[in-house]
């Protein structure tokens, strides 16, 4: 018999919320992540004792995450779930590691999470390196092999353009990069045209710049057979058709999602789709499966940080995209779902709520 309590379970949880974060995929990382809280608290919790939920706003500063993480361990957490921004979740992983706290990434993709091994971490989505490869195949398959990259500053699109740069230089192509800090949007468009670039790629922020420039390419008729791609996954989000209507369709994007979804994915979809009176997008999906996994860990091996820290790879969880087993990549330094799904979709121009899968690895 479960002997209940109400001495809880605190776990804490990092996502951006207020800007200048990404607020929408903050949003759906908590609707996920709160879902899979109650789903559990409603089934006596980990052996009879309820899971509390602490949140805090990243506000995507990787300095105010690092803070976050001093307070969540003062205030007793088991362990730290969350965060969207690459960036950030580089420095929740690396204070996470140094005051000994288990942290669960759920959507940060950066291969580097942490520069040493660390028993600490574990992550969810598939590797930048893996997923961003996926897209170049996609490219290249598709005769795209002179690209055009709109580039911002930042850890994450370097990664990428180093990704996209390897790839294409294996297949004898080329690669042109414009910043887009220096450049407009206007004579972005005028030297695209003087180019032999058959796709133009969006390492840029969201919504600014990468709405102004999908608007100058699209209403730009020198353009028009110009492929327009956002490995980043810019598209998934409700408001970017908002923004940008029929400009915003037929854009490739990676989304981490299985090509059929199982019954507990529809379900848990079905369920967040009703508390956020929108189409959520994967992301509500590996907040979900993250509390799982961390349930599933202590039901096991108990209620405490070490023990969490060793067993990321003992448990097997149904999660919503699948069967999640982690395992260690010594090449990125933490645990991590290797089979974790990936896919290059678009949204159909007829449909706009509608994803068409192009490729799948």
């Amino acid at each position: 018999m479960i002997h209940k309590t109400d001495n809880p379970i605190l776990i804490g949880a990092i996502a951006p919320i207020t800007n200048p974060g990404w607020i929408e995929a903050g949003n759906h990382l908590l609707a996920g992540l709160e879902f899979g809280v109650s789903e559990l608290n409603k089934t006596g919790g980990i052996n009879g004792r309820p899971i509390e939920l602490l949140v805090r706003d990243s506000a995507a500063n990787p300095q105010k995450a690092t803070d976050l993480v001093d307070e969540l361990v003062g205030l007793g957490v088991i362990a730290i779930v969350g965060e969207y921004h690459s960036f950030v979740a580089k420095a929740i992983a690396n204070r996470a590691d140094e005051r000994n706290v288990p942290f669960l990434c759920t959507s940060a993709v950066i291969d580097n999470l942490i520069e040493k091994p660390s028993k600490w971490i574990a992550r969810l989505p598939q590797v930048q390196s893996k997923g961003w490869k996926a897209y170049a195949e996609f490219l290249t398959n598709n005769k795209h092999t002179n690209i055009a990259l709109a580039t911002s500053p930042s850890v994450y699109w370097e990664a990428g353009t180093h990704i996209l740069r390897e790839h294409f230089n294996k297949q004898g192509g080329s690669i042109i990069e414009f910043d887009t800090q220096r450049i407009t949007p206007t004579d972005l468009c005028d030297k695209l045209n003087g180019s032999n670039a058959t796709a133009l790629l969006l390492l840029v922020g969201y919504p600014d710049p990468a709405v102004s420039l999908v608007k100058a390419v699209r209403n730009d008729s020198r353009l028009e057979k110009l492929l327009i791609g956002a490995p980043a996954g810019q598209p998934e989000f409700n408001s970017w058709m908002s923004e940008l209507q029929e400009n915003g369709s037929a854009i490739p994007f990676l989304r981490y999602m299985p090509e059929k979804l199982n019954s507990l994915g529809l379900y848990v979809l079905d369920k967040v789709r009703k508390h956020l009176g929108e189409e959520p997008s994967f992301v509500a999906l590996e907040g979900y499966d993250a509390i799982h996994i961390l349930a599933n860990i202590m039901s096991l091996n108990g209620v405490n940080r070490n023990s969490i820290a060793k067993s990321w790879s003992q448990v097997t969880t149904n999660g919503t995209r699948g069967e999640i087993k982690l395992s260690q990549n010594p090449e990125m330094n933490v645990w991590q779902w290797q089979e974790a799904p990936v896919q290059v979709v678009d949204r159909d121009p007829l449909n706009k709520n509608k994803f068409r899968v192009l490729y799948v690895k």
